[in-house]
């Protein structure tokens, strides 16, 4: 299938061809028949993209700042190339889609195939998407007309906060489609609506809605004629839709409001306010978040939680039921903002139209009505089979797979056939262009039925790694997969029954440090040893966002079970020993207990102890990771993997690598290699157990304030 991309690194607009989605559980999967170019977001998008690398920088300010931090954390070519890595992703365009449903997953009771719904899906000919962000188009509602109602939600969103009255007035300042749109709510609402603009063409369409017009450009004076048409009194509010860098539009806004009128930020401008605007008259300014309650967040809508209507009247679900029912008692006229049709397979004349005329307003995206639902795409020819060749097929097409993983097996003998992404199949096609790999593909399924794939690379989210492990064991495929192995003792069970049916295909699980030539050189002057060890790693984890994956108990297990786990794992790797006695304890406030600050304390089998602490409240200035390791009046100190000091070892001279090296390489060609040429277990799955069961009673002591024995 055909879907538009944005190349951030080249400015390169292409109409990639993907595999088509999978649907999941509560996912929709829609057949597009138009979209609608959303002039302001996208055209900078695109123009972001075609810019050069210091005109990129001076749009990013706050990257900049991380990109600095990392500079002095993990010096500069890893920096470098993490920066260039970022660029180079592809963006799927689009967020006002119109079609007919094709499939839907589990959970999904009130919609069926054929019923046409309007989402947030991008410019591509087959979308997926969750309930929460479907609407169901009313008959009398044609496509085109309904690819407009993501942006009247943002246009109504914006309207709402503002709480208009009837009979109240209101300006609308920047007449974009979201402005035209906020133009016909307002009237629909029994407002009075002056529209501010430069552009004239759009000022008379502005006119024929309804609304009295104001022009930037020629009258001079905004806030006169406003104070004109109000006799003195000042509007009581103000949507500013505009998309501009200059402060004066919040200065002008706030001048043509009355005593206590309100302001509602819907575009992008300039916000050096000015305190004397919004104090004298105590104004009240609010900016406005998308389409309504539950944007951006993941309960709402990735998981289908609605929230109730007696507590949450608009949803951005509801606000597109809204939009829906304006356009079909048309209160709401969308067909007179088009101004140009192209082909989805014509998309580039489409942004160029664009971006170079300033008459265009609201650009549809047309759509064939047959398209093949085919969930591979074939991207080279290479020949794969061959007797003890590595050939692997890989299920997750994340930071991790392109950052890592496959930069890392490029090295290796092995021959990639496949590269799986469930929903994001623009990152499947781009990984397998990028890395020479056979197909993308949207079913994982694929890889397990293909006889020549011998191994499979599990690096999904967490909550699939166990059942996906499980089904390429039984499939008689070797198996890495990224740490978590599990997030539960059942998942741990149902891996060790699948071990014990596949006892000859080798499992892996990515404690990559283990590998690493830092621990290499411990291990070697620890080999001797006579003592218990005494360990001791501080992890500076830093504070993730709210509504990052990881604190989502239910899609990672946590930071201590999907992370720490790692730190479990080299310490057992010291030790050459299993873990039997675990205590922890994690930082609490008034507000709720804080796993992610954490110490966690273990006792081996053969007498030595080690502590993990795991803590996400420090500066990003400081090393990530510094692990010491006390034996017999010697310390060996690793810091963030790219140095080790020795103390009170004589010949042991400090140890540098260029950058971090955390032991992927090794990890990797060594797992390819027993692929290959056989061997036993890299790690014991006695000892993969231990690890993973030590994680858990981590989180388990530290809730329970008891010491866990395994």
């Amino acid at each position: 299938m055909k879907q538009i991309l944005q190349h951030l690194k080249s400015g390169e607009l292409e109409i990639a061809d993907v595999p088509c989605p999978r649907v999941g559980h509560g996912m929709i999967l829609i057949q597009t028949r138009a979209s609608l170019i959303s002039a302001g977001t996208e055209r900078m998008l695109v123009e972001f993209g075609q810019a050069n690398l210091l005109q990129k920088v001076r749009q990013q300010p706050d990257k900049v700042r991380q990109v600095l931090e990392k500079l002095r954390t993990d010096g500069i070519m890893p920096t470098v190339e993490a920066v260039f890595r970022r660029l180079d992703e592809p963006v799927p365009l689009g967020y006002c889609n119109a079609g007919v449903v094709l499939e839907t997953g589990s959970g999904v009771l009130d919609l069926l195939p054929g019923d046409r719904v309007v989402s947030n899906g991008p410019h591509a000919e087959i979308v997926c998407v969750p309930r929460n962000l479907v609407a169901k188009i009313p008959d009398e509602v044609e496509f085109d007309e309904a690819a407009f109602t993501v942006l009247g939600a943002v246009a109504l969103q914006g309207m709402r906060l503002a709480a208009p009255a009837f009979g109240e007035k209101f300006i609308v300042f920047g007449l974009g489609l979201v402005g035209l749109l906020a133009v016909q709510l307002l009237k629909a609402n029994g407002c009075e609506v002056a529209a501010i603009d430069i552009n004239e063409k759009r000022l008379a369409l502005a006119e024929s809605l309804g609304a009295k017009v104001i022009s930037a450009a020629s009258s001079g004076d905004v806030v006169a004629s406003a104070n004109a048409w109000t006799a003195g009194r000042g509007v009581d509010g103000v949507l500013v839709t505009a998309s501009a860098k200059t402060n004066e539009i919040m200065h002008q806004s706030a001048q043509a409001c009355r005593q206590r009128g309100r302001i509602i930020l819907v575009g992008v401008v300039g916000l050096n306010l000015q305190r004397s605007d919004f104090y004298e008259k105590e104004i009240t300014f609010q900016v406005s978040c998308s389409y309504g309650p539950g944007r951006y967040d993941d309960s709402y809508e990735l998981k289908g939680n609605d929230y109730p209507p007696g507590f949450v009247r608009w949803t951005e679900q509801r606000n597109f039921d809204a939009v829906l029912n304006a356009m079909r008692n048309s209160s709401l006229r969308a067909k007179q903002l088009i101004s140009d049709r192209f082909d989805i397979s014509n998309a580039g004349a489409a942004y160029e139209k664009i971006k170079s005329d300033s008459g265009t307003l609201g650009v549809i995206l047309d759509y064939p009505e047959k398209v093949e639902k085919r969930r591979w795409t074939e991207v080279t020819q290479t020949a794969f089979s061959g007797i003890g060749m590595p050939v692997v097929g890989i299920v997750g097409a994340g930071i991790f797979s392109k950052n890592i993983l496959l930069p890392e097996l490029k090295k290796t003998s092995a021959k990639i056939a496949y590269i799986a992404a469930g929903v994001n199949a623009a990152a499947a096609k781009h990984a397998a262009v990028k890395f020479n790999i056979g197909s993308a593909i949207t079913d994982y399924r694929i890889i397990l039925d293909d006889p020549e794939v011998n191994a499979v690379f599990v690096v999904a989210t967490n909550n699939v790694h166990a059942k996906m492990t499980c089904a390429a064991l039984e499939a008689g495929k070797h198996v890495f997969v990224e740490k978590p192995l599990a997030m539960n003792r059942d998942e741990l069970d149902a891996i060790e029954k699948s071990v014990a049916v596949a006892p000859d295909r080798l499992l892996m699980v990515g404690f990559n440090r283990r590998f690493s030539p830092h621990v290499a050189r411990i291990m070697n002057v620890l080999k001797s040893r006579s003592e218990p060890l005494c360990m001791n790693m501080t992890i500076n984890a830093g504070a993730l966002p709210p509504d990052h994956w990881m604190l989502d108990f239910e899609r990672s297990g946590g930071r201590i079970i999907g992370e720490a786990c790692h730190f479990i794992d080299l310490m057992c790797f010291f030790a050459c020993s299993s873990v039997k006695k675990v205590s922890a304890i994690m930082a609490t406030d008034a507000a709720c207990a804080r796993e992610d600050r954490m110490s966690i304390v273990l006792g081996f089998a053969d007498g030595s102890i080690g502590t993990v602490n795991y803590f996400a409240n420090g500066s990003g200035a400081y090393p990530k990771e510094m692990i010491e390791v006390f034996s017999e009046g010697r310390v060996f100190r690793i810091e963030n993997f790219r140095t080790t000091r020795a103390y009170g070892v004589p010949g042991f001279k400090s140890f540098r690598t260029p950058r971090q090296d955390k032991g992927h390489t090794v990890e990797l060609d060594t797992f390819i290699k027993r692929i290959a040429a056989g061997g036993g277990q890299m790690i014991p799955f006695a000892e993969l157990r231990n690890v993973t069961l030590a994680s858990f009673a981590a989180v388990e002591s530290a809730r329970s304030g008891k010491t866990i024995e395994l």
